[in-house]
């Protein structure tokens, strides 16, 4: 129980650089949560699950690593940076129509967006790759695949709560936005997501790999 109890804590310490950290998927989520509140981070952290569960058993279940797949980082780089782009595109255009129209835009997004911005941020695959690797590793010593299950238990549960908190408090603070204001929200997230997009191709390009 103690070597149980310890390991938990260990991945909730170390899970937080990755739950926490300001990319795609926390913009996008702030976005749906404006319209959504609570059950719009719900959805973007269903949409997540159904990205990382696969990918942390498919880790478990090889020796893969980056060192065998150079070129991995800049694609998923690529592709993360395309997707980042065309939404921010789709968003500015949105600014331009009418309100029930931006609603009914959103209506079914946050599955979608936590699936499109957990598969496609390189951030995310090269945290388990790196990061989250360790930790995989690690279960696998100390319970074998059922290591898996209790990593995923102990790392997930965040990702539900830092999105369904943060989306509710979006929604708290839509209150304050006038239809103007709003428009110049949704620019603001959309710049941050070009920056996004550019800021993952650079990281690709002008670093080693």
């Amino acid at each position: 129980m103690e070597e149980l109890l310890g390991f938990a804590v260990t991945v909730i310490i170390i899970s937080v650089s990755g739950v926490m950290s300001p990319g795609p998927l926390f913009v996008a989520n702030i976005f749906y949560g404006v319209k959504g509140g609570a059950s719009a981070g719900l959805k973007m952290s269903f949409g997540h699950t159904v990205v990382e569960l696969p990918l942390i058993i498919f880790l478990g279940f090889s020796v893969l690593s980056l060192e065998t797949f150079p070129q991995f980082r800049i694609i998923i780089a690529v592709l993360g940076s395309i997707g980042l782009f065309v939404f921010a595109g789709i968003q500015i255009k949105s600014v331009f129509k009418s309100k029930s129209q931006l609603v009914n835009q959103t209506k079914y997004g946050p599955f979608l967006g936590g699936i499109l911005f957990s598969a496609l941020n390189p951030f995310f695959i090269i945290w388990w790759l790196t990061i989250g690797f360790k930790l995989i590793s690690d279960s696998l010593v100390l319970w074998s695949f059922w290591g898996i299950a209790i990593l995923f238990v102990c790392h997930i549960w965040m990702d539900y709560t830092w999105l369904t908190s943060t989306a509710y408090l979006s929604k708290r603070s839509s209150s304050f936005l006038s239809n103007k204001n709003y428009r110049f929200f949704i620019i603001g997230i959309s710049i941050l997501l070009i920056y996004f997009g550019i800021t993952f191709i650079a990281e690709a390009f002008l670093k080693p790999l």
